[in-house]
């Protein structure tokens, strides 16, 4: 029996999109899960054929309960992860256990902030970094580190904007130090970055990059820096992509990336571009759709593709601009009801609308990314007709919480 293993998956977004689409490519569905409330929502995973129990920090465990699926006679043919901090670990299982194409090496240094700053330490598109572990003396670290202020801080195993402080002046730096150091052997600073922001989706297949989509972000400051709105641009001036383009390939001609999917952050500093990061696999949320809708492409379908060895179909069907607005609530509380979702699914241009709590959930104003409580998606001919149709529908979905 042809089969995949996806070893953890969100509830929804990119990653559970990868598993249907394995299953509409025909094969069986296996998901290695940490989380015991899926096996408690089983029937909700109809697309997962098989959902086993394991602890994915137990490498012994895991490696038993792939053995465990052949001797069933479930033939492996890929395992893959489309979940943060689980990318390498998928793609060294593959390479054990059925033929595999990605870069194995390449994820790795990806998926570690601090390789990835110490790879493209001096390349022209890395900003300014330091690293701080606690054998350092902190006074004289802070002394260094002042005059590079405003500073970013943050874990080397962050993601979803979880653990990033910003430090505007000493004595928040050494707050931010405090408080990271807690829960990390190491801190990594970066120069604060002024300007635009940019997601860019990429497959690199048998060594050439393939830009899928650029995505511009609206960045909103909570306690955190969250994005709040994603517009895909599918019309853009020849120039500036080209830019983006010479970028993209120069940094990861760095991790020498022969086979796999990566997006970048990037932000656009005085007409040069500086990577905020980067990540091997598709990002999260609602990106999959982004990128369906906008240009026919399913990317999540055609990363299993190029996993698998196959020739990735990366046409672009039609091009649309696509914004999707995030939704956020204002105060913590639990969550009685929401409200507005039917009206919304009717009006001229919505494509989507996702809610992510559920009824007696706890909800709160984001300090990550996993913090928001859902998306609106919408599509036009027109960038700002997109964008207006998305948050206009935003204001008619309501949150009714009973604080705590």
């Amino acid at each position: 029996m042809r089969t995949i293993v996806f070893i953890e998956s969100n509830k929804s977004g990119s990653s559970r999109e990868a598993i249907k689409a394995a299953e509409r490519l025909g094969y069986f569905t296996v998901l290695f899960t940490n989380k015991q409330k899926f096996i408690q929502q089983r029937t909700e995973f109809p697309e997962v054929h098989q959902m086993i129990l394991v602890d994915l920090s137990n490498y012994d465990e895991i490696i038993k309960s792939l053995n465990n699926l052949q001797k069933q006679g479930k033939q492996i043919e890929g395992i893959f992860s489309f979940v943060h901090s689980y990318v390498h670990l998928a793609a060294t299982l593959s390479e054990k256990f059925c033929t595999s194409v990605v870069s194995t090496d390449a994820i790795l240094k990806m998926e570690n902030k601090v390789l990835t700053r110490e790879l493209l330490k001096g390349h022209p598109n890395s900003p300014y970094y330091a690293l701080y572990t606690p054998d350092y003396p902190l006074e004289y670290f802070i002394n260094q580190a002042k005059d590079y202020l405003p500073l970013i801080l943050k874990s080397p195993a962050s993601a979803g904007s979880k653990d990033v402080l910003l430090a505007n002046n000493e004595s928040q730096l050494r707050v931010a130090i405090q408080e990271l150091r807690k829960k990390n052997e190491q801190i990594l600073l970066e120069e604060y970055l002024n300007g635009p922001q940019f997601l860019v989706e990429v497959l690199v297949h048998k060594g050439k990059v393939h830009i899928i989509a650029i995505v511009e972000q609206q960045i909103t400051f909570f306690r955190r820096f969250i994005v709040t709105g994603y517009c895909l641009l599918p019309n853009l001036n020849q120039r500036f992509y080209d830019s983006i383009y010479e970028t993209v390939s120069s940094i990861l001609k760095a991790f020498q990336m022969k086979n796999g999917a990566c997006h970048l952050e990037m932000r656009l500093v005085n007409g040069v571009w500086k990577l905020i990061e980067i990540n091997p696999r598709i990002s999260g949320g609602a990106m999959n759709r982004i990128i369906e809708i906008g240009y026919g492409i399913n990317l999540v379908e055609e990363t299993i593709q190029l996993m698998l060895g196959n020739e990735p179909r990366l046409t672009k069907k039609h091009r649309k601009y696509v914004y999707a607005h995030y939704l956020t609530v204002e105060t913590r509380g639990k969550l009685i009801k929401v409200t507005g979702k039917e009206l919304v699914s009717e009006l001229p241009g919505v494509e989507e609308v996702y809610i992510k709590p559920r009824k007696g959930q706890i909800v709160r104003p984001p300090i990550s990314m996993g913090d928001r409580c859902g998306y609106i998606l919408a599509s036009s001919d027109y960038k700002m007709e997109a964008k207006r149709m998305a948050i206009k529908a935003a204001s008619n979905i309501r949150f009714y919480l009973d604080p705590l």
